[in-house]
């Protein structure tokens, strides 16, 4: 299935509030959390034998992947934020 089509109402709902970028953006967010937190759960389960406590370290990688995938998402959505269109990007 195509992710236009399964997200569909999320989609609809965010462009309208935000405008499409800015609404898929959102959307794509929001999967990204849903992946933070099943991977989260996952690591809950699979625990470092070298740091207890910790998720083993494929976990960790992709938990900082994500996030850091988040943020850079987060610094688009800044960006096309209407107060935004009056600054060059390099500022």
């Amino acid at each position: 299935m195509d992710v236009f089509h399964d997200r569909r109402d999320e989609l609809d709902h965010y462009e309208t509030m935000m405008g499409a970028p800015r609404g898929r953006l959102a959307v794509t967010l929001d999967l990204l959390t849903d992946a933070m937190a099943f991977v989260g759960q996952h690591g809950v389960y699979c625990q470092s034998q070298r740091w207890p406590g910790k998720p083993v370290m494929d976990i960790q990688i992709i938990m900082k992947n994500i996030a850091d995938a988040k943020a850079l998402i987060q610094s688009v959505m800044q960006q096309l934020a209407p107060s935004a269109g009056t600054h060059s990007p390099a500022e």
